[in-house]
């Protein structure tokens, strides 16, 4: 832990920092009276699909997301994002646009194509580029309610018509909430096509463990009994538990009572704090009723306080 930090609350966030700002980090450096000191250790490693890079690029440049004059209709009428990764994916097939100066970006990506978020991350990701596009569904928070939400809004675009289909971005561990709603034959004419195209791999950076052990028992070296881990997803769940000396290794489930200190756990949601309960038999200390900064600071603090 770094000098200035002396004297705070660590708080160990399960995942790479978002730039250029984080809102994670935001908060916690200003929380209670600037009682954390937020750390990152990233757990996943993103590598982006080249071909399908270029797939993207290729069908933006080639007007698959213009209406056309006949039925007034695009190959794709609408884009997905539910990662920070598909943003920066995103990001990186529009500044290759920009920068070969052969179309402007505008006339490939109209005012009237919406791009449909999860959360103010993804959101704040796709403002930076500064298009004309309407970005919606930021409010929604998970991958059921931008469904519903997307479902709503689509269809009003194109009332008692057919709808061009929805181009998804994606990595290639993923839910597949989205398309199976969009997508339900029980809709009838609402329904919408999903074309989901995997534009980065996903894997558990080998370096997590030792890095993530290395920083709690430096901590705990240094006097800090009291630190918190926050979970963002199931992926690098066994390796934590493992370094905190939590698991049993004949049962692979989490033994009794075998805090190291004062560490408490918190996920992000229901899905994490559901994987360790099932898969383990742990249950975290924490899971935020939102999955957002303020979801996690809260739970924390009502942690604290039931603890007085």
């Amino acid at each position: 832990m770094a000098a200035n930090s002396r004297g705070k609350i660590p708080i160990l966030l399960l995942k790479t920092k978002s730039v250029p700002t984080d809102t994670y980090e935001e908060l916690f450096l200003a929380l209670d009276d600037h009682a954390y000191a937020p750390v990152f250790v990233p757990v996943l490693e993103h590598q982006f699909k080249q071909d399908a890079l270029n797939e993207v690029q290729q069908n933006i440049t080639n007007g698959g997301f213009v209406p056309k004059s006949q039925n007034g209709l695009a190959t794709y009428g609408a884009l997905i994002f539910t990662s920070q990764r598909a943003v920066e994916a995103f990001t990186a097939i529009v500044l290759s646009i920009r920068r070969e100066g052969k179309h402007d970006i505008d006339d490939l990506l109209p005012g009237g194509l919406p791009l449909y978020v999860v959360g103010p991350a993804t959101a704040r990701g796709l403002r930076a580029l500064n298009l004309r596009c309407p970005i919606l569904g930021e409010q929604t928070g998970n991958g059921e309610a931008l469904a519903a939400y997307i479902l709503e809004h689509y269809n009003s675009i194109y009332p008692g018509a057919a709808n061009p289909p929805i181009l998804f971005l994606v990595g290639d561990k993923r839910r597949d909430i989205i398309p199976r709603t969009l997508q339900d034959h029980r809709l009838g004419s609402r329904t919408s096509k999903v074309d989901e195209v995997v534009i980065y791999e996903t894997g558990e950076m080998q370096s997590f463990k030792a890095e993530f052990s290395s920083i709690w028992q430096d901590n705990l070296d240094q006097g800090c009994n009291r630190q918190w881990v926050v979970v963002f997803s199931p992926t690098g769940c066994r390796a934590m538990l493992e370094s905190l000396r939590l698991l049993d290794a004949n049962t692979g489930k989490a033994k009794p009572n075998a805090r190291q200190g004062d560490i408490f756990i918190a996920t992000i949601g229901p899905t994490t704090r559901d994987y360790l309960l099932h898969e383990f038999g742990f249950s975290p200390d924490v899971c935020a009723e939102k999955p957002s900064p303020e979801g996690i600071a809260d739970g924390i603090r009502a942690f604290i306080e039931r603890q007085r």
